[in-house]
């Protein structure tokens, strides 16, 4: 309950607080829905679905894993490439799959130039989808 103060002039102000009745019914209220209706979503209907008999079409795109030794040595899968035949390769797996992916491997004493020509190289060559490739650090 609010009580007002008298001022000298004898007239009572008005105090402002927060009811927190309203919210408590509220809160509670919510509290036996829940309580009520959280046994009834664990159980299920027993329905006897339909079977087919088909095959999943598995369409993984084609990957190049292409990796970058620590003296800036490029590998396409187990192949070393020069630097000047890396766009040229590119392009031959583009030919075979539009949708191919390349996954960069880069050691971490990689010159980032040659990190930068090699991604430069494969967006020139119409790859599209590059990731890289990391491991997890210690947490």
């Amino acid at each position: 309950m609010a009580m007002g103060s008298f001022n000298s002039a004898g007239s009572q102000m008005p105090t402002a607080e927060i009811n927190m009745t309203p919210l408590v019914d509220v809160m509670l209220v919510l509290l036996i829905i829940f309580i009520i209706t959280a046994p009834l979503m664990t159980h299920s209907v027993p329905l006897e679905l339909p079977r087919a008999a088909s095959t999943p079409t598995p369409e993984k795109p084609m990957t190049l894993q292409v990796s970058i030794t620590a003296d800036n040595q490029v590998y396409i899968g187990s192949d070393s490439v020069g630097a000047g035949s890396i766009e040229g390769r590119f392009r031959e797996a583009v030919a075979k799959d539009a949708n191919v992916e390349l996954h960069l491997k880069a050691d971490r004493a990689t010159r980032y130039e040659t990190v930068a020509e090699t991604m430069s190289a494969a967006r020139r060559a119409g790859l599209t989808k590059i990731g890289f490739v990391t491991q997890p650090g210690e947490s």
